[in-house]
């Protein structure tokens, strides 16, 4: 009997629609890891993290405070929610923006 690998879990919408949660932490330890895994096997996914992840980092480098105005927060948390929503068909109940200047 030939065991089939598990098929993914995880599209390449939903994937893209949460790379930012990903990026920050925001995921439940088996969503990480469904999305790892989609990314480390679909090209066109792991080409989009990275660029997104250059992005977060540049962010990071470039913004000389420590934190963000309250108001960029909110503007990023409603249009991180809404992507998420509308290309994920997920729901999120809470999006923090952190900076991780541990580099």
């Amino acid at each position: 009997m030939n065991a089939e690998p598990a098929k993914d879990k995880v599209d390449c919408q939903e994937a893209l629609a949460e790379i930012f949660l990903l990026l920050d932490r925001e995921c439940s330890p088996e969503r990480d890891a469904e999305l790892r895994r989609h990314i480390e096997e679909c090209p066109p996914c792991l080409e989009e993290y990275g660029i997104d992840e250059h992005l977060k980092d540049l962010l990071a480098r470039k913004c000389g405070g420590e934190h963000a105005p309250a108001e960029l927060k909110r503007k990023l948390r409603a249009s991180i929610r809404m992507t998420v929503e509308k290309h994920g068909g997920v729901t999120v109940e809470r999006t923090e923006v952190t900076i991780d200047r541990s580099e």
